[in-house]
């Protein structure tokens, strides 16, 4: 028999702090609840609580080697859950901070490990969602939420991706509107001699590099992490994102991805392209935003790959995104997706 779950509409914020006081009392007594971030939705329980955690990975069907993130409130937070904190780490709140960044630091013992997947760091993230951060903060405790899907699915930017994927599954869905960003945050590991991005996301390199200077990039980001590697963040070892259509990446110019598409037109057959492709598709398609507007793309790639499933695709063949800023996490969560699926159309 499922939970019976409840659904509390809080995109009016200026009329939600009841509902506030309520999610993160459930959240501090050990529940799971649904909340809304700028990136994308997160299913959150009490970061301290070992079993309330366990429930997520068995929400999820999320494998217990994959580490969680926990948000919290304030960067004031940190110090209790954190420890050898570089003084960069500070720097980069300043900057970027709440927003969709989160950084690996070593943990205190309070973590517990299933939160932090047998590690012995942690990662940690300041949301910008004005209803995240009010929960957090009525919660009292930092909040463990990893994307609130079915492991290896899309991740979810809308309240019904949600609903989809957890209802009976959980004990409160809060409904927060649609996510800004719509990918995850970007995952940079401070615990080294020379800082390691770990996930792309709107936060590039680049921006990264202005502030802590030389930045390492994990191999993983654009390839399968080893069988005997150890993930050290979120997003690197399993395949995610992933419709149930076999996706096929085309790196390729508009003039021939629409050439290579239009000579693929059996039945079960989509496009996963950019607009200014639509006009010579001679296939079904989903769009994934503009090809000269990289934050479309963003924020629209989960929806379209859900979209993909709810109209019964079998087979797609994706645009390549550009690789560079946040086209990196774009193509990072679309490689995965294709579960490394790629063609290089010269």
């Amino acid at each position: 028999m499922g939970i019976n779950t409840k659904l509390l509409d809080c995109r009016d914020i200026q009329t939600s702090h009841e509902l506030f006081t309520k999610a993160g009392e459930v959240i501090r007594k050990g529940g799971l609840v649904v909340i809304p971030t700028e990136t994308v939705y997160g299913l959150g329980a009490n970061a301290l609580d070992k079993n309330a955690v366990k429930n997520i990975f068995a929400a999820k069907g999320r494998p217990q080697d994959n580490p969680l993130i926990i948000h919290v409130y304030d960067s004031g937070w940190v110090k209790d859950y954190a420890k050898n904190i570089p003084d960069v780490y500070y720097e980069l709140c300043e900057k970027f901070s709440p927003g969709p960044l989160t950084v690996i630091l070593k943990k205190k013992e309070c973590i517990p490990t299933e939160t932090s997947g047998g590690l012995d760091s942690i990662a940690i993230r300041i949301p910008q969602h004005a209803v995240a951060r009010e929960i957090i903060k009525y919660a009292g405790v930092p909040v463990a939420a990893p994307s609130a899907n079915i492991s290896g699915s899309p991740s979810p930017t809308s309240v019904k991706h949600c609903i989809d994927d957890l209802w009976g599954k959980v004990d409160l869905i809060v409904d927060g509107g649609n996510c800004s960003v719509g990918l995850e945050s970007t995952v940079i590991s401070l615990t080294e001699k020379v800082p390691v991005l770990l996930r792309p996301g709107s936060i590039t390199l680049n921006q990264l590099e202005q502030v802590l200077g030389t930045v390492n990039v994990h191999h993983a980001v654009l390839e399968k992490l080893k069988v005997t590697e150890q993930a050290a963040s979120p997003g690197m070892k399993y395949k995610h994102y992933a419709p149930t259509a076999k996706i096929t990446i085309l790196d390729a110019s508009k003039e021939k991805f629409v050439q290579y598409v239009n000579n693929h037109v059996e039945i079960g057959t989509f496009a996963l392209c950019f607009e200014e492709d639509v006009p010579d598709l001679k296939v079904p398609y989903v769009t994934m935003g503009r090809y000269s507007d990289i934050n479309s793309q963003a924020n629209r790639l989960f929806a379209a790959l859900r979209e993909l499933d709810d109209r019964g695709a079998k087979n797609v063949f994706a645009h390549c995104p550009l690789k560079d800023g946040v086209g990196l996490a774009v193509y990072n969560r679309l490689i995965r997706a294709a579960a490394y699926n790629e063609k290089h159309i010269i």
